[in-house]
């Protein structure tokens, strides 16, 4: 086996994994199923514990959409965005056309990827946004958990989003690709 590998910044090698390796990890047993992972270029890259605000925020926004879901879309929460054969992502939410179905989910067909940020803002806004951004995905916004405000990324390129806005709670902010999501922060039922 020919096992494809990567400088690290310390300069020592690593192994290097595919999507299907992973996926085949996940089958064996060998990853948790429950494992929160996402796959950059190659790399596992654990993700951070969710918060209870992060928790918060995600159900709220899984009443406000799914009541504005039209026939024609699908809203998906957590669901692994393949985005080439050694990355993947699981954005918080992932608004795609419902003809597309998760087995088309991927760049050329995510809408809008939403991720809640909490405990990794720096994270969501920094090398994920870039690695959203390096593979076209349309829109990301990341929404800051405790105040809310959205940071609206659009314009996809090589080197990140060219277009970055941060929206107050209290402004209504329209997806560009998906209209029928429209989203005014303070608006939103949190439960207790």
């Amino acid at each position: 086996m020919n096992a494809r590998t990567l400088i690290a910044a310390d300069g020592l090698p690593r192994r290097a994994f595919t999507v299907a390796e992973v996926e085949a990890m996940a089958r064996a047993g060998i990853l948790a199923e429950d494992e929160r992972i996402e796959l950059i270029d190659g790399e596992l890259i654990p993700m951070s514990p969710k918060g209870s605000r992060h928790e918060t925020v995600k159900i709220a926004l899984i009443l406000h959409w799914g009541h504005l879901c039209p026939d024609d879309r699908l809203v998906a929460q957590g669901t692994t965005v393949r985005l080439s054969p050694d990355s993947y992502l699981e954005p918080d939410f992932v608004i795609f056309p419902f003809a597309a179905g998760v087995d088309g989910l991927g760049p050329e067909t995510a809408l809008l990827a939403v991720e809640i940020a909490d405990s990794s803002l720096g994270y969501d806004l920094g090398r994920k946004a870039a690695v959203y951004a390096r593979f076209g995905i349309a829109e990301l916004w990341v929404v800051e958990a405790w105040t809310l405000a959205v940071h609206v990324h659009t314009d996809p390129g090589p080197d990140g989003y060219r277009s970055v806005a941060i929206h107050a709670a209290d402004r209504e902010i329209v997806p560009t690709r998906a209209a029928a999501f429209a989203l005014r922060p303070a608006a939103l039922r949190l439960p207790a």
